[in-house]
């Protein structure tokens, strides 16, 4: 199994195609094969990463949950950027790999081609009671997690409403996603639940920051993810060079619930991205 060693944690990753590099970057519920139709659509054309955080195997789970943090995701990043000699790709992320691309843009924008933002947001809400319903979730599942194990939580959370869409649409998709969520670690998994969706910035509370960050950026959001609207809504409105695409009756699982939308999109945007067209009139 190809690792690169990255801070002492050893990251799993794969990778296919040649040309200007996409690292694929998967959501709380995902892993490095969340990206599978990606990495087969895109890879005609260019050279694609996906690899699974540390938490999630085949990648270390460290024991230590300050191992964990949206920081410590970045350097992570940018390790195995480093190690497999990519100076600038464009960055497509899910929920907190959406996130996480985020923060790349306002840490290393100079590293980044361009964001795709899928499903991100979720936490960056202005009332106070929306944004403790979100701490409250992830304590919670952390919680859970360490005492009722993997299976328990992870069939409930593949069952919640904004991955029904995707049950309705394709249930044998969903039924693969639940499987694989299953085998994940529940230790990891709860590790990452307090580390990083709980510390990482609300983006409301860095909106100068995000002002400057110039980076293109296509953001998109499933019209059925009610959790994320309101942080995908923020991020086109604060970015200057940010794009917004609502799927309509989608929820949170874009990329596997909606691939062939999902990937003519993105292409699209990576294109004009790189033709330098991808400006707010």
């Amino acid at each position: 199994m190809p690792k690169i060693d990255v801070n002492g944690v050893n990251i799993y990753y794969e990778e296919a195609g040649s040309g200007v590099p996409i690292l694929f970057l998967h959501e709380f519920a995902g892993d490095y094969r969340s990206w599978e139709p990606q990495m087969r659509f895109f890879a005609r054309r260019n050279r694609c990463i996906t690899l699974s955080y540390r938490g999630y195997p085949p990648s270390d789970i460290p024991d230590d949950p300050d191992a964990y943090s949206q920081d410590i995701f970045l350097d992570d990043i940018l390790g195995v950027m480093n190690a497999l000699d990519i100076g600038k790709a464009h960055l497509c992320g899910l929920s907190v790999g959406a996130n996480s691309a985020v923060f790349m843009g306002l840490r290393a924008p100079e590293r980044c081609l361009s964001l795709v933002v899928a499903g991100g947001g979720h936490g960056s809400v202005k009332e106070a009671e929306d944004r403790e319903e979100f701490e409250q979730d992830f304590s919670v599942r952390a919680e859970r997690l360490l005492k009722e194990g993997m299976e328990v939580i992870a069939r409930e959370q593949a069952d919640k409403p904004n991955r029904r869409p995707m049950k309705a649409k394709d249930p044998r998709g969903w039924a693969e996603f639940r499987d694989q969520l299953i085998e994940h670690d529940a230790k990891g998994s709860a590790h990452t639940a307090v580390g990083v969706p709980l510390k990482r910035p609300n983006f409301q509370d860095i909106k100068d920051d995000l002002a400057k960050m110039d980076v293109p950026t296509l953001i998109i959001v499933g019209d059925q993810d009610a959790n994320c609207i309101e942080g995908s809504v923020f991020l086109k409105q604060a970015l200057p060079r940010a794009g917004l695409a609502v799927f309509p009756m989608s929820g949170h699982l874009l990329p596997i619930e909606e691939p062939d939308l999902f990937n003519r999109m993105v292409l699209e945007f990576i294109t004009q991205a790189e033709a330098g067209r991808w400006e707010k009139p």
